[in-house]
């Protein structure tokens, strides 16, 4: 286990005295953890011999081979003892139930878990409410409430608490909810999802209207035009990455209970479809440790120890089905449900990491191929395992009126078994790649407290082959580390840079393509975000959205490179664009200084520079009027959403506004200014040596700016011999494909947001929730 994974396993799950310090080692975690779990053996056999099954459970934890899900590490054989991760609970029509939902929902926070609700029993905004003779507040409004409520529970002490907030497309509320998290400040405690139709699909397909009902009395409320609502769901996703979507009528068509309840809902991350009041427990196999040696040459199916394999995947799905006995359920509704159902989920992770041992590239038919393979055994294993725990145990107790309940229909102590859910931490205690993701970046940077002192740290996999193939180097992996991605490095083979791809490498369609090949053996749902560039457009989402309908994904979740940051630069109103030096002096309101800002028109004139800095390539774009005046100032940097995107757009917005008020100053007389009072500003990393050191971003923007500047002789020297990528003859090109052309040009370096935990630049959104890939901070 690597010094990061222990140290993540004494933050978050050792046991501590009163003081705080660790009290446990590594071993004792994970034999409290198996000794707890195999105490359910002899809750059907007496005689069962519960030490062999616990060594048999500390095994395959200590090995790394399979982990279970965060609260099941933490609580295990502790007094808490509440092992599950996802939860859903119901909101009904009356404020009783609400507020006794938002009471539970608090209280499997406070345990460690996560929550989902489906908003869609609530009646509409303005409609009647006989006992007050008032009008509803509608669904988005109750949201809030449960929003609230979650800010103020921390989490089983890992986490905030995380919810997902679901309404039924024919909600006559649907188009408020789309938008509701638009601000990017409302309602921050939930990620959003849509339950889509088949009929509302084929409605898309047709260019029809659909009805919308009123939950209240099932009658029609209205109609709205399918595509117009498909595609508001696109847009506002391109923009912030919500609402992501879920096949409802899929989900219901698999469910195994239906006689219980339909599924209204899913958890947080959207990979665990659950009734109301429904729990399941995870667990994930890690694929790296199945490996056998050999050759990127030989066919990938022969180097997997499928026998290995096999009885780990069959002792984990005992583990879990015993996670049900041993739960401590803090709701009794819930114990209730879980229980007559004794859904588990099975999944996987490190799957990237089996993929470039292997050389198959993630963005390939064969990679695809041989996931579906994958999952497909384990499915069969873990299939096979709950069929002999139901001689042994009994089926589960809702078997009667499922969808097995046919002639010579199986006979499952799980009505699921297989869930590919977020492993975030626990594929970093593993040292294994997250769930079926690609790897996010080959090289890393990690910073020290004490400011310029760097860390680098490179893969392990991608390392060895570099050694083996003998172009392993400081300085290639020093640029890997500048890109993140070994793409277009020199010295780095054409085989390696195809096979050594991350999440940016990849195209949206080849992410929606993995999903779909384990979601085919794959009971619940799979956890998985489908990574876009931030020059990505409205219709290459729609297309992501379209391609998971048609492979036969059960649900979708995107999120597009710098969605999160802000939008580009646009304040301001009039019609004109005043000359310099035209001054006005308006005074006592806002709406008057908005008058003193200049309108931008339709088209600019613009430059980008690439400008090294502490998080990566910053590329600044000055956008110039006719005369020749810098008029407005964006620029772009790592990560989608990131604290350092924020950063990086607050700094540019101010300039902007300067450039475009009027004053008795020149916009270049006002730039300089922007340049003495920005340059020098130091942070805790740098950049750089000498004079070309660069201490925080706004002294890159300022060094950027410098360098703009200076005559154009100068300044096309310095791009040629930087790599700065100005935009020739933008006249004709709208502001934006400014920095398209310079990023699409480069691959930006894989710089995530600021860890509110760790200070690591490294927390990204993969499997629909943003985790931090230093230290395990989770938001979800």
């Amino acid at each position: 286990m690597t010094p990061q994974a222990v140290t993540i396993l004494q933050k978050r799950y050792m046991k501590k005295d009163g003081t705080g310090k660790v009290v446990e080692t590594v071993d004792g975690l994970f034999h409290r953890v198996a000794n707890n779990l195999a105490e359910a053996e002899v809750f059907y056999n007496p005689a069962a011999d519960q030490a062999a099954w616990a060594e048999e459970f500390y095994q395959v934890m200590v090995n790394l081979q399979f982990l279970p899900n965060s609260p099941a590490i933490a609580n295990a054989g502790r007094e808490l003892q509440q092992l599950s991760a996802c939860f859903v609970l119901p909101v009904e029509d009356s404020l009783d139930r609400i507020f006794e939902s938002v009471k539970n929902a608090a209280l499997i926070h406070q345990t460690g878990g996560g929550t989902g609700f489906s908003f869609g029993r609530l009646r509409p905004t303005n409609d009647i409410v006989a006992s007050t003779g008032q009008v509803a507040s509608g669904p988005v409004s109750f949201m809030k409430v449960f929003d609230a409520a979650t800010d103020a529970i921390k989490q089983g002490g890992m986490r905030r608490g995380a919810n997902m907030g679901i309404l039924p497309v024919d909600h006559p509320d649907i188009l408020e909810f789309i938008t509701c998290k638009a601000d990017m400040v409302s309602i921050t405690n939930f990620n959003i999802s849509v339950t889509v139709t088949e009929e509302f699909m084929q409605a898309v397909e047709a260019g029809t209207d659909y009805d919308l009902y009123n939950p209240r009395n099932k009658q029609v409320a209205g109609r709205l035009n399918a595509r117009e609502v498909f595609q508001k769901m696109v847009d506002n996703a391109w923009k912030n990455g919500d609402p992501g979507l879920v096949f409802i009528d899929r989900v219901n068509a698999s469910h195994p209970c239906p006689h219980i309840s339909p599924v209204e809902s899913t958890n947080p991350c959207g990979e665990q479809p659950l009734m109301p009041y429904e729990s399941c427990n995870l667990g994930s196999i890690n694929l790296s440790k199945f490996l056998l040696p050999g050759r990127w040459s030989d066919d990938p199916e022969t180097r997997i120890d499928w026998p290995k394999l096999g009885k780990v995947v069959k002792i984990a799905t005992r583990f879990l089905d015993n996670v049900i006995e041993m739960n401590e359920y803090i709701v009794p509704e819930i114990e209730i449900i879980t229980k007559a159902a004794r859904k588990i989920g099975l999944g996987v992770m490190g799957w990237s990491d089996m993929l470039l041992q292997l050389g198959v590239p993630y963005s390939s038919e064969e990679g695809a191929r041989l996931g579906e393979r994958v999952m497909a055994y384990i499915e069969n294993k873990s299939n096979e395992t709950s069929l002999e725990l139901a001689q042994e145990r009994g089926v589960f107790p809702a078997w009667k009126g499922s969808i097995y309940d046919r002639a010579g229909g199986p006979r499952y102590r799980n009505s699921t078994r297989t869930t590919i859910a977020p492993t975030g931490t626990i594929s970093l205690m593993a040292g294994a790649s997250s769930g079926v993701e690609p790897v996010f970046a080959l090289c890393f940077q990690h910073h020290g407290l004490e400011g310029a002192i760097k860390e680098r740290f490179v893969n392990p996999i991608f390392e060895q082959v570099a050694r083996e193939r003998g172009f392993y180097s400081d300085e290639i992996m020093d640029e890997v580390a500048a890109h993140g991605s070994c793409q277009g490095v020199d010295g780095v083979p054409a085989d390696v840079q195809r096979v050594f791809v991350t999440a940016h490498d990849i195209t949206p369609e080849w992410h929606v393509r993995m999903q779909a090949a384990f979601q085919r053996h794959t009971d619940n749902a799979v956890s998985k975000t489908i990574n876009f560039p931030s020059w990505a457009t409205n219709d290459d989402v729609k297309n992501a959205y379209l391609l998971a309908y048609s492979e036969g994904c059960k649900g979708i979740t995107i999120y597009r490179d710098s969605s999160r940051a802000g939008q580009v630069l646009t304040a301001g109103t009039g019609s004109e664009v005043k000359a310099a030096g035209e001054v006005s002096r308006p005074g006592g309101s806002i709406a008057h200084i908005h008058e003193a800002v200049a309108a931008r028109p339709a088209v600019l004139n613009s430059k980008t520079i690439k400008q090294q800095s502490p998080f990566g390539n910053l590329y600044v774009t000055v956008s110039e009027i006719d005369s020749g005046e810098p008029f407005e100032v964006f620029a772009t940097i790592g990560k989608a959403g990131s604290d350092v995107q924020a950063m990086t757009e607050a700094t540019c917005r101010v300039i902007s506004q300067l450039l475009r008020m009027d004053s008795t100053l020149s916009r270049r007389e006002r730039l300089m200014l922007v340049i003495e009072q920005f340059e020098g500003i130091g942070g805790y990393a740098t950049a750089g040596f000498g004079s070309e050191r660069v201490r925080s971003i706004p002294d890159a923007v300022a060094k950027a700016l410098r360098r703009y500047m200076g005559d154009v002789t100068e300044l096309q020297a310095a791009m040629q011999g930087s790599g700065a990528m100005p935009v020739a003859d933008a006249k004709a090109l709208p502001m934006m494909d400014a920095p398209k052309a310079a990023v699409m040009a480069e691959y930006r370096h894989a710089v995530g947001a600021i860890c509110p935990d760790c200070g690591q630049a490294t927390v990204y959104m993969a499997e629909g929730c943003m985790t931090c890939q230093e230290c395990g901070w989770s938001q979800c």
